[in-house]
């Protein structure tokens, strides 16, 4: 039995200004945790608790289907450079000298290292599949650390790596992982929602992520309620209704539009809704020099689009997977790169690269959006001062680069998967992202060189998977979930306390004593009780008792002496009057009524 006197539990009545999201606020005012710099945070007492919980949830599952190992946090610069990620991560990742001048990383996840073993102890097919797995601390030099512990510089996480021998093996460790995550989140007492996702510079194809709606999410995802689909934005789709071109078969004709830049201002001067517009954007991608020393190469990219439409730059980024960055144009590259004025430039008579074409320094790669495929007789910019161009019409005026979907999809399109299904419009929402699972392929296998002799004697390279979960996410995902004016509440499994017994007046003997009995008895049932025996008014202790997140309280007050007792659930702030002698019983009908009803029938 633990007693709150005894114990470190430093609770606020306010959270600091600077604390925005709920779970920021309550974490700091329930004494879980305290800032230590920007973005690095100590876990105190009842914070530790709960990491400890979700840990040994994770751990139990992950030991169902792979290995725990515990790899360095530093690593040495010659392993991400063999993968390419001492640039690609830029200033994301914590670099530092040893006292000989040797360059180090603060590792922010382990495919390098995992590799390395696997590269030097990996000879057999007889020894795949293999699936590794660790929790520990990572380090990412994040620009602007937020919202508690949503956005932080360190931070512990649980990654693995499956290697097998082929295809359908990374199926199967895939899927593993799939159930694995499920059942972590769910015993860990979170609403999720799976989805397809872009894996990023971790690099790979089949990616999924695991979000919890929020409002202090970051993410966006788009969701169906008619069906299953669910996607971030940088890889959701939707079907769009059919937009009714304009007629007639003209060719292109200036139009002068003295001062109209924007589309709105575009559409009000000649009197056209968006979708009849051509958006223009222009970026520029920079790409690392093959030789070592050598500038890097910038090439310039176009994108066109519905004049509705936003480009999303992550689908646009993956097109392009060798650049470093792929940044906006500023307005005077626009007219050093195209001799057009920014809020002019359109997609006729650009030096663009021909489909197919390898890229070639000052060409542009032309990028059409799906949604403009096919359509007439469109309104773009017409690459001179205050003139646009009527009747342009894609394929026939001008020819793209690529045509491929870039843009964001809006609340309130048709689901992809079930368009004709009424009530399939979806619903675009923030979530916290908490887990995500990669299959990568052959990136770092094949790139760092492991081999291993297949059935037929042939040397083959393993193809991987990579799957991170992060700790504090849940718990903060869960703290965001649920939680009210008054504080939080946690489900019994990541709760730092089952139970906490509050006696209201400590300074009246029969009460302690019986407040001490109960937690006794309950505690001897297998629960984890936390004895509040503070010297404290009652409202004090009922408030902090509704801070901190303990799924029930058990009052022991002036209705003690009448043999009964108040047991309080947090999470629908209701209560009930127990006699004495049945609390425990009550408890467990609460905390387990499936086996209760079980054993009743």
């Amino acid at each position: 039995m633990h007693r709150w006197s005894k114990l470190f539990i430093p609770t606020l009545r306010e959270a600091p200004a600077d604390a925005e999201v709920a779970s920021h606020k309550f974490l700091l005012r329930a004494g879980y945790i305290r800032q230590l710099g920007a973005g690095i945070y100590s876990y105190l007492f009842l914070g530790q608790r709960s990491i400890n919980k979700i840990q040994a949830i994770v751990r139990e599952e992950m030991d169902r289907i792979g290995q725990e190992f515990l790899l360095p946090g530093l690593h040495p610069r010659e392993l991400w450079e063999e993968s390419g990620r001492w640039t690609i991560m830029g200033q994301n990742l914590f670099k530092l000298q040893d006292r000989k001048g040797a360059w180090l990383v603060l590792g922010m996840t382990e495919e390098e290292v995992m590799t390395d073993i696997a590269r030097k102890e990996l000879r057999s097919y007889k020894q795949l599949p293999q699936i590794w797995y660790q929790i520990q601390t990572k380090f990412r030099d994040e620009p602007r650390p937020r919202a508690g512990l949503l956005r932080v510089r360190q931070f512990i996480m649980k990654d693995s790596y499956s290697f097998d021998l082929d295809d359908a093996g990374l199926d199967v460790s895939y899927k593993k992982h799939d159930a694995a995550y499920r059942a972590i989140l769910s015993r860990s007492g979170l609403n999720f929602v799976a989805v397809q996702a872009d894996s990023g510079a971790m690099g790979g194809s089949q990616s999924q992520e695991f979000m919890v709606y929020a409002e202090a999410g970051e993410d966006l995802i788009a969701s169906c309620s008619a069906c299953n689909y669910a996607a971030n934005m940088d890889k959701a789709t939707s079907q769009l209704p059919p937009v009714e071109d304009l007629p007639g078969e003209a060719p292109p004709e200036l139009v002068h539009t003295p001062g109209r830049r924007t589309i709105e201002d575009v559409g009000l001067f000649l009197e056209l809704e968006p979708a009849h517009q051509i958006k223009t954007m222009a970026f520029m991608a920079l790409t690392q020099a093959a030789k070592a020393g050598a500038a890097e190469i910038a090439s310039p990219v176009v994108v066109f689009l519905r004049g509705d439409h936003t480009v999303n730059l992550a689908k646009l980024a993956g097109l392009f997977p060798g650049a470093r960055e792929l940044r906006p144009m500023a307005a005077e590259e626009i007219l050093n790169t195209f001799h057009s004025p920014a809020g002019y430039l359109g997609p006729i008579g650009l030096n663009a690269l021909a489909p197919g074409e390898q890229a070639e320094t000052g060409k542009a790669t032309i990028i059409l959006d799906s949604a403009l495929d096919g359509r007439r007789n469109l309104v773009a910019g017409a690459n001179q001062e205050d003139y646009h161009l009527r009747n342009v019409t894609p394929g026939r005026d001008f020819v793209p680069t690529l045509t491929a979907d870039v843009r964001n999809v809006t609340e309130g399109e048709s689901c992809p998967q079930c368009p004709a299904v009424p009530g399939s419009a979806l619903k675009v929402a923030k979530a916290i992202e908490v887990g995500h699972i990669f299959k990568l392929g052959y990136r770092y296998s094949d790139g760092m060189g492991i081999r291993v002799l297949d059935p037929n004697g042939k040397e083959v390279t393993p193809i991987m998977g990579c799957y991170g979960i992060g700790i504090e996410r849940i718990l903060t995902a869960a703290i965001e979930q649920n939680h009210d004016g008054n504080g939080f509440w946690l489900g019994r499994s990541i709760a730092p306390f089952d139970v906490v017994v509050t006696v209201t007046n400590t300074g009246d003997a029969q009460l302690a004593a019986t407040g001490e009995q109960v937690a006794l008895k309950l505690e001897a049932a297998g629960f984890e009780v936390l004895l509040d025996d503070r010297d404290e008014r009652a409202g004090v202790k009922f408030k902090d008792a509704d801070l901190i997140g303990i799924p029930f309280r058990i009052n022991v007050g002036k209705k003690a002496a009448e043999g009964r007792l108040e047991l309080v659930t947090r999470s629908s702030a209701t209560s009930q009057d127990v006699p004495i002698g049945e609390i425990v019983q009550r408890v467990q009908e609460l905390v387990y009524p499936d086996l209760v009803n079980q054993e009743a029938v």
